[in-house]
């Protein structure tokens, strides 16, 4: 009888790379190189040379720290990073607080018809972006939304929410619509593994369901939330989409409202690549180091909250 070769210990341990080439190959080519082309292409500028025709006329060279300092000196890009803090300060809070006010009503004991509500609510996360911002778009138009008919019927005034002020909380309700049901799953998610034997406990200390919901709920699901709210600084650092597909519906909304509408107008409009490299670098820096504070932060408050 012959026995079956042995499995030699090189092979077993060398099995689990073996898995990951795909996924490392992946990485390399639509992440990590993508990301160094743009750090390198910041570093370098177009040199005209007289009318800049001609063979030769253009030449890429070095150009060190200058698209750094123009980009932190160009004021559209300030003012357009200081419009994107106004839009987060309205979204973030009012996203998380509803995602964990529906979290904490799915959880009740006494709801009715859960599933369907938990899909109601989880739904808009499934239309992209850009679909979402033109249905809420013509929604905020008067001459077509529904809306502004019944405000007219009803003689009540009728505001114009593509602009000025009310830009921001359009904008803001866009978000908010389309990002409350995947908090909203992730928090319930975390609520439904808490231990049944918990609520019984402070059912027989006779804690109200507030109460229970206040000390007890919301605290265990705190490494939820604060995962939402770091997803949620990413998500808003980023806007793009909403104000750009707004843009023809309204003049309220330039070109460079936000800082990655800055960054797309001078590589495609303005064909000033290197620039718009720069700036890319600056966003994708700053969101790091938001991020990571944040984490930072989170985390020396969980472990001085472990040790009382």
């Amino acid at each position: 009888m012959k026995l079956p070769a042995r499995r030699t210990s090189h092979g077993v341990k060398g099995a689990p790379y073996t898995f990951l080439i795909p996924a490392t190959l992946l990485f390399l080519l639509f992440f990590a190189l993508p990301i160094g082309y743009a750090v390198w292409l910041s570093f370098r500028k177009v040199r005209v040379s007289g009318l800049g025709l001609g063979a030769g006329a253009r030449e890429e060279v070095w150009a060190g720290l200058e698209n750094y300092t123009g980009a932190l000196s160009d004021s559209e890009l300030l003012n357009g990073a200081l419009r994107v803090l106004g839009y987060g300060c309205i979204v973030v809070p009012v996203m998380l607080g509803l995602a964990l006010l529906f979290a904490l009503m799915l959880d009740s004991e006494k709801v009715r018809l859960a599933p369907f509500t938990r899909l109601a609510i989880f739904l808009p996360y499934a239309v992209p972006g850009v679909v979402a911002a033109l249905l809420w778009g013509f929604l905020y138009l008067p001459d077509v939304s529904p809306f502004y008919f019944v405000l007219d019927r009803l003689g009540l005034p009728q505001p114009d929410l593509l602009d000025g002020g009310p830009l921001y909380l359009a904008l803001s309700n866009i978000a908010v619509w389309g990002g409350t049901g995947f908090n909203m799953i992730v928090i319930y998610t975390a609520l439904r593994a808490i231990p049944a034997e918990v609520y019984e406990a402070a059912k027989l200390d006779g804690a109200t369901p507030l109460q229970t919901a206040l000390r007890i709920k919301i605290p265990m699901v705190a490494p939820s939330l604060v995962l939402t709210f770091f997803f949620s600084i990413i998500a808003t650092l980023q806007v793009f989409s909403e104000p750009t597909t707004l843009k023809p519906l309204t003049n309220s909304v330039a070109t460079t409202w936000s800082p990655l509408m800055k960054v797309y107008q001078d590589a495609f409009g303005k064909g000033d690549i290197h620039a718009a490299a720069a700036q890319a670098t600056l966003i994708a820096l700053a969101t790091l180091v938001l991020s990571f504070g944040f984490l930072r932060a989170a985390n020396r408050r969980n472990k001085q909250e472990a040790a009382r």
